[in-house]
């Protein structure tokens, strides 16, 4: 049975996950507003893996024998000043998703929540490589400046993208 505190914490990053995947198909629908479909690709496919996110709690808690318990996901931005403003956003997007993964981490130690804790440590992992993905592409966005050719490259590498599902839904039928 799952603890109540871990449980509460594990429903409420539901929710921060529900509305990370909102704002990035925000975020997706201001690129292709940019004329940016490469770009816009990107942000989609981060809007699939943060939904499997959502799913991989949900899917724990329900394994614990805990009650989900979803809420209203806030309103999301909807428009930023420019490209690099859209990523530097979701580097901090990132940065705060980690401390809330941190959190849910500190708290399953308080709790001695040995399940949870091993869970968590595939998402402490992905927050590694989510900044690390945004920090590359906010580099890449400062060096091509306003280079019509270079952004237009960056966008095509970025079309590229695929969607992948998230390990730990491997064999769980999502």
């Amino acid at each position: 049975m799952l603890n109540k505190r871990v449980e509460d914490a594990l429903n409420a990053q539901i929710n921060a996950e529900l509305w990370s995947a909102y704002l990035y198909l925000s975020m997706a629908s201001y690129c292709h507003a940019e004329g940016k479909s490469g770009i816009a690709r990107w942000f989609e496919v981060q809007f699939k893996e943060e939904q499997d996110h959502a799913q991989i709690f949900y899917n724990y808690i329900v394994q614990r024998g805990g009650r989900v318990e979803l809420k209203a996901i806030d309103a999301v931005p909807t428009s930023w000043t420019s490209l690099l403003n859209a990523f530097e956003e979701t580097l901090k997007h990132e940065e705060k998703v980690t401390s809330l993964i941190n959190n849910l981490m500190a708290t399953a130690l308080e709790e001695k929540d040995f399940a949870t804790q091993s869970m968590l440590k595939w998402f402490i992992d992905e927050q590694v490589e989510e900044e690390d993905n945004a920090r590359t592409i906010i580099d890449s966005l400062r060096a091509i400046g306003d280079n019509g050719y270079g952004l237009y490259m960056l966008d095509k590498e970025l079309a590229a993208r695929t969607y992948t599902q998230a390990s730990p839904l491997a064999n769980s039928g999502f």
